[in-house]
Formats: structure tokens, C-alpha cells, sequence
């Protein structure tokens, strides 16, 4: 165990043996650490938290109440085997949340960006890969294997099948059902989650000029063009549209190989 000398750690606390412990860390009362776990510097745990696994904590990050951070993954394969969680600087995870280490059937490790804010109850699968400045709303959930892109926004009691990607920027709506891949900047609605065109707002917010928001609305627009198969029509988009950033961020998702089908407009045929 390695306690560096000014940690915070409450009497009733925890801290297994082989635990490495940051400057300037706090540990609230009745938290638990594991023997695997290791907290980078200015970590603060509220009370009741519980850290296990094979899992390391970055700078900043603060964990509320009855949180379980690295537990088994939700695999009837799992057999105990090494996995590992490894989560980023300046974290919010709130109440009730629980973050699973990896699988050997999957990468193995579960990774979260810096900036990130899961709110009370939120829960992210095993295998998954959660970018930077992420928001997932209270109640919300991934899968295993799922790839969540930066700046993503997943409202509350949404869910995330197992597998899919979220492109960087894009908006879920509260109560959705995610199945397929979202495109970049996607904006999605509703319990059968479809895709509504694209998330405006989001993109004002990261100071995108009117111009730029107008363009990329028209290219995905196209993109989902019912006459031709999306694969096709980004072909076309990417001659049209040559030198837009934000296009080219859409065309390089879609044009990516996947596991899922790509989520379209509900009066589009694509896939």
C-alpha cells in the first residue's frame, strides 16, 4: 500500500493493501478501495464509494455516494481474469453509478476521458470506450463494446446496445433506445430513437458559424438521400463537399467499419 502522506482518509474507510493512493486525495467514511486500485492526485471520494478492480482514477476526478467503480463485467463468461478500468482527469461520477472493468472477449479494458459527467445511476458496460467532456444523464446505460465519441450528450433513461458507436457531438434524447450507429453531430429522438438531423444547438455552443451548421445539414441530408444506399451517396458528398471539417468528420464515421447498422432517418431506407 501506497499512502502518499497528504491523503485524507477517514477512520472508517477501507484501503486494501497494494492500493496506491495520490497527493491530496480524499476518502470519505465507509469507502472501500481494492488491493488494484490506484488514485492519481486530488481524487476526492464522498462516502460509501467503492473502487475495485483493476482500476486507476485520474487527477480531479470526484465520486459521490454509493458509487462502484470497477467491478466485475456483466459477462456470464467472466472468470475473474485481469481486466482492467481505466478512467481520466477531472471526472464527475454521481451517485449510484457503476463502471465495469474490460473482458477477454472484448479490448479487455474499459477507458474514460478527461471531463466527463455521469450522473446518478448511469452505467457504463465493460469493453467500452467513452471520449472526452462526455455527459450521461441519470438512469442511462451502455452496453458492452460501445464507442462513445467526445462532446457526446446521452439523456436520461437511454439506452446504448451493446456494440454501437456515438459519433463525436451527437445528442440523445431522454427515453431513447440506441441500436445503431449515430453519425457525428446526429441528433436523435424518441423511444425508437431516430434520427432527427442534427444537433444544432451542440454545435452553436462549440462556436460553429451559422455557415458551417447550414452546410453540414445539407450533406447529411444528402447522405440519407433516399434514392441511393448511404455508402454510395457519401461518395458523392465527399466530391461535393471536398475541404468541409465537419463533413469530413461524418464521411470518415460513416465510411469506418462497424458492427452495427447506421442509424438513418425514419423516411430513409439506408443502413
Amino acid at each position: 500500500m501506497a499512502i502518499d502522506r497528504t491523503a485524507n482518509i477517514h477512520p472508517s474507510a477501507c484501503v486494501s493493501e497494494g492500493a496506491v493512493i495520490g497527493p491530496r486525495c480524499h476518502i470519505g467514511p465507509f469507502s472501500a478501495i481494492g488491493p488494484n486500485v490506484v488514485l492519481g492526485p486530488d481524487v476526492r471520494l464522498k462516502s460509501h464509494v467503492v473502487l475495485t478492480g483493476h482500476t486507476s482514477i485520474g487527477e480531479g476526478t470526484v465520486i459521490f455516494s454509493f458509487a462502484c467503480v470497477g467491478e466485475d463485467p456483466q459477462h456470464l463468461k467472466y472468470k475473474g481474469e485481469p481486466t482492467r478500468l481505466i478512467i481520466g482527469k477531472r471526472n464527475q461520477i454521481r451517485e449510484g453509478v457503476t463502471l465495469n472493468t474490460g473482458t477477454r472477449f472484448g479490448v479487455g479494458t474499459t477507458r474514460v476521458g478527461d471531463d466527463c459527467l455521469f450522473m446518478t445511476g448511469s452505467h457504463v458496460g465493460h469493453d467500452s470506450t467513452v471520449g472526452d467532456q462526455v455527459i450521461m444523464a441519470n438512469q442511462s446505460a451502455l452496453g458492452g463494446h460501445c464507442i462513445i465519441e467526445d462532446n457526446v450528450i446521452i439523456g436520461g433513461l437511454s439506452g446504448v446496445h451493446q456494440n454501437t458507436r456515438i459519433g463525436q457531438g451527437a445528442l440523445i434524447g431522454a427515453v431513447s433506445m440506441v441500436r445503431h450507429d449515430v453519425i457525428p453531430f446526429g441528433l436523435v429522438k424518441g423511444p425508437s430513437a431516430d434520427l432527427a438531423g442534427i444537433n444544432i444547438v451542440g454545435l452553436r455552443r462549440q462556436g460553429i458559424s451559422n455557415e458551417d451548421i447550414i452546410v453540414l445539414r445539407n450533406a447529411v441530408e444528402r447522405l440519407f438521400g433516399i434514392d441511393n444506399p448511404v455508402m454510395e451517396n457519401a461518395r458523392a458528398v465527399g466530391e461535393e463537399y471536398s475541404g468541409r471539417d465537419l463533413v469530413n468528420r461524418v464521411l470518415a464515421f460513416v465510411l469506418r467499419p462497424r458492427k452495427q447498422a447506421l442509424l438513418a432517418p425514419r423516411s430513409s431506407g439506408a443502413g
